[in-house]
């Protein structure tokens, strides 16, 4: 075990800087084993201590310190003190300028925080607490200074010599290196610091903003990814021209740069101007990216975009507040990617993603509220409660507000806070006030952990023609809440009459009918609200837009979920009815399988329902296409107490295979319609329609004949896109008895081993196979050439989809839990963010069949006796309470 266990740090011990940082001057001399850093920090005692002198304590890891000069004078050994995490000087003046010379080696920063080298480019990872990686600093998000920063390199090795702000001074220095300056003139906090060196190309444009200004836009890129960038330019303007426009909030600064790197922790990050991404997120055209690619790529650039304002000129007090600036900023791009593609199926993907990952999270040992009481580590709180939960959070104060006095609230309070380190409470106090409303029990939201359960019981009285909902809220214990008050819920309702057309809304306490959508709020443990007026009985449509983040309990009738899968005028609670209706199916079968019965199959209500999803001609092809998806594998277990993983796979291909074996001229039909060749788009329309072929592909080869293998294959080899290719390249090589498979397996390796991103699809799509063979391919795949843990994304494609194909990551042998911990345990050593990461799948083992959670905390237990890094022991240690 850990030789020291990591200290826990506590909201409720937070206290200001003692000293303030007025400016900072950074002097970078580049080198990939000896890169020297000279800082330069004018300082004062901060106004809050009234004159009592305190030590000044910089923070700094895995530094060589050089030297140490303050005000001019050169400090001796003796007069400050130098540990493993921090630089002290005892008894400061209150005013003071210290000069700090510090030596790092950025070739051999595998754990890329602070400055590292790969590739042979220079970058920096400094959020959260990376700053102190690279030199001596009050390394807290509430200490903002003006940064001016000079870097120095050698041409030949790093051309590019990029920082934050806009760049002043640049030349060639006698001895044949050259050198640029950069200034930031806001002040900004040491975790947006941002450094970039290296041999890389230059793609440019301009943005004129809404005051005639001229922005300079750049994205540098290594050379052989120069003509992949188009896309991402483009969706920058989009997501610049969408700020004005909706938040009337506008650029600040003469350029705004984006840097693609290969080797990155995370998916991109905000630092101020000078935005660094996981090339994952910048490269794309037709042929080597995939409609979700470009997705994914269109919202994290505006995602990093919008932190301009709700993260970097407005930025969080301390790390307990992460999720101001993080849930806000998701919520806008989900705003943003809704208005630039299907809505209804961004809000789908948005709830599917939430209830996967954060839904688990707060049901298990991990559980934290959307503003932690406390950590470990830091880096283990970007989570989906954080970021997913987060956003969700703020999405019910626009719901409650509306949306016009929503965006008035959150400009409010920018304008309040503009160069501050803020906190939630002053964000919510900013909507209060715009919105004249009293959000005290709203505030719940950001103190209690877990998901809220919702149960509803509904009556209709024919003779009074009135309709009544009896509400009751309850939350289960989380890790040190055992008990919850009730929260603020928004429920979006309506009522549809028996034609699927929406009724018109009168509660008994309105004067007159309000329109054919309500926000009920409900903000006690049980509350009843009563429509008057109701002239048929009604079949209820709630929680509509998944208006609260929920666990929603209705007695509904199948043949109502039917009814409102097929008529209901809210896309998410169409598609949620034919969810729910699908899981009530797969949970008979699943229980029927565990007692021995004989099973029953899919109802004929069900098969109908789905038949009836196939054939619709009018509606959103996204939409449809979302709707034929049975609920995942994880989404299932997560119903259960119990969970056989294996079993749960059989049971959904068990109905898989009846729905094809009673619609497959259907199936047949639909690929048919919507196969048809032609210039690739993004447009929704082309989007939907590839969506809908290629579920109908992938169901279609659960049973292929020849005729049908030889389809895909065509399908493959003729497809103009990497969309259409990879989804034939999924669909044949989970084929294990085709013949075909192995063709296609080398086949694609050899065309695009050479794309770093493409292989990730490569061992991701192998791993992800649900036939019996599956985990020997993966055991085989760790020893390929092209696998390495050195590359985030290349460990997270072959251990990240194992973890996440339950059938096979649970073997019942345990052999699938001891190969994900010993490649954590290689991970721990060399990065140990991506190790924890990867942990998460071993935190649910509480959920699973005795067998199972035995051998599965047997080696949490011998992964806890090891030397862990403070991001996994974390983990691990909560995991086993």
């Amino acid at each position: 075990m850990t030789t020291q266990s990591p200290q826990t740090k506590y909201l409720k011990d937070y206290l200001t800087p003692a000293y303030l940082v007025d400016q900072v001057e950074l002097d970078f001399y580049l080198s990939p084993t000896a890169t020297q850093v000279a800082s330069t920090l004018a300082l004062r005692l901060n106004p809050d201590r009234n004159g009592v002198i305190e030590p000044l304590v910089l923070d700094g890891e895995h530094l060589q310190l050089v030297a140490v000069e303050v005000d001019g004078v050169s400090l001796e050994p003796a007069d400050y003190q130098c540990d493993d995490v921090s630089l002290t000087i005892p008894a400061p003046p209150a005013q003071l300028t210290v000069h700090i010379i510090t030596r790092i080696d950025p070739l051999n920063n595998t754990a890329l925080e602070g400055l590292y080298q790969s590739n042979g480019i220079f970058c920096t990872q400094c959020e959260p607490e990376g700053f102190r990686k690279i030199t001596y600093y009050p390394d807290r998000p509430d200490v903002l200074a003006p940064f001016r920063v000079r870097i120095e390199g050698e041409p030949a090795d790093c051309p590019v010599l990029l920082s934050n702000g806009n760049l002043v001074d640049q030349g060639v220095l006698d001895d044949g290196r050259h050198f640029a300056c950069w200034e930031d003139p806001f002040p900004k906090p040491s975790y947006l610091f941002a450094l970039v060196a290296g041999n890389l190309v230059c793609l440019e444009d301009h943005f004129i903003t809404l005051s005639e200004r001229r922005v300079l836009l750049q994205i540098f890129v290594e050379e052989r990814n120069r003509n992949d960038c188009d896309f991402a330019m483009e969706s920058l303007k989009k997501a610049m021209k969408w700020e004005e426009q909706v938040y009337g909030l506008e650029y600040d600064l003469d350029r705004y740069m984006i840097v693609a790197v290969d080797d990155f922790n995370m998916g991109a990050m905000e630092n101020k101007g000078l935005n660094v991404f996981n090339s994952k997120y910048v490269l794309a055209r037709p042929e080597t990216a995939t409609d979700n690619d470009y997705l994914g790529i269109e919202a994290v650039i505006a995602h990093e975009y919008f932190h301009n304002w709700t993260g970097n000129r407005v930025t969080c007090r301390d790390w307990f507040q992460l999720s101001l600036k993080e849930g806000l900023t998701v919520l806008r791009d989900q705003q943003f990617s809704a208005d630039m593609q299907s809505a209804a199926v961004k809000r789908i993907d948005d709830v599917a993603l939430l209830r996967q990952y954060q839904f688990p999270e707060d049901a298990g040992p991990m559980a934290h509220p959307v503003r932690p009481e406390s950590y470990v580590e830091i880096n283990n709180f970007y989570t989906t409660t954080i970021y997913n939960k987060g956003a969700e959070v703020i999405r019910m104060l626009e719901t409650l507000l509306g949306r016009e006095r929503f965006v008035e609230g959150v400009r409010l309070y920018l304008k309040r806070h503009d160069g501050q380190a803020a906190t939630c409470e002053d964000f919510v106090a900013a909507l209060e006030q715009a919105g004249e409303v009293d959000l005290t029990r709203f505030r719940r939201w950001y103190t209690q952990a877990g998901t809220p359960e919702v149960q509803v019981v509904c009556h209709y009285d024919c003779a009074t023609q009135t309709f009544t909902l009896d509400c009751q809220q309850s939350c289960p214990a989380t890790p040190g809440q055992p008990d919850k008050e009730p929260f603020h819920l928004p429920l979006v309702m309506g009522l549809l009459g028996h034609d699927g057309t929406d009724l018109a809304l009168q509660l008994a306490s309105d004067e007159a009918p309000g329109g054919t959508s309500r926000v009920l709020e409900l903000t006690q443990s049980r509350q009843q609200f009563s429509f008057v007026g109701v002239q048929e009985q009604p079949v209820l449509s709630l929680l509509r837009g998944f208006s609260a983040p929920v666990r929603l309990t209705m007695e509904d009738r199948p043949e109502d979920l039917a009814f409102r899968m097929a008529y209901d005028s809210d896309p998410f609670n169409r598609w949620e009815a034919g969810q729910q209706l699908s899981v009530a199916e797969l949970l008979q079968l699943y229980r029927q399988q565990l007692e021995g019965q004989l099973s029953t199959g899919l109802s004929q209500v069900f098969v109908d329902a789905w038949g009836v999803v196939l054939t619709d001609n009018e509606a959103d092809e996204s939409l449809l296409a979302r709707m034929l998806q049975l609920p995942s594998e994880q989404y299932l277990a997560d119903q259960l107490d119990e969970v056989d993983p294996q079993r749960i796979r059989a049971v959904r291909e068990q109905a898989l295979r009846h729905l094809l074996s009673v619609h497959r001229e259907k199936l047949l039909q639909c690929y048919d319609r919507y196969s048809s060749a032609g210039e690739y788009s993004l447009n929704p329309v082309a989007v939907g329609r590839r969506r809908l072929v290629h579920g109908c592909l992938s169901l279609l080869m659960l049973e292929p004949d020849e005729l049908l293998q030889d389809r895909c294959l065509r399908h493959y080899q003729q497809a103009g896109n990497m969309t259409d290719r990879l989804a034939a390249f999924a669909a044949l090589v989970d084929c294990r008895q085709s013949p075909l498979r192995d063709q296609v397996k080398e086949d694609f390796y050899r065309q695009w081993k050479h794309y770093p991103l493409l292989l990730d699809k490569w061992f991701s799509t192998l791993a992800s196979g649900r036939h019996e063979n599956t985990f020997f391919e993966i055991e085989r795949l760790l020893l390929h050439p092209d696998f390495t843990l050195s590359n985030p994304n290349r460990a997270r494609s072959l251990l990240g989809a194992f973890a996440q194909n339950l059938a096979v990551f649970h073997r019942q042998d345990g052999n699938g839990y001891r190969l994900l911990t010993e490649q954590i345990r290689r991970l721990d050593k060399r990065n140990p963010q991506v190790a924890a990461r990867m942990a998460t799948p071993l935190t649910r083992w509480k959920r699973l069949e005795p067998q199972r959670r035995a051998l599965l905390r047997e080696e949490l237990v011998a992964l806890q006796q090891e030397n862990l890094s403070r991001d996994l022991y974390e983990i691990v240690n909560k995991s086993l309470v």
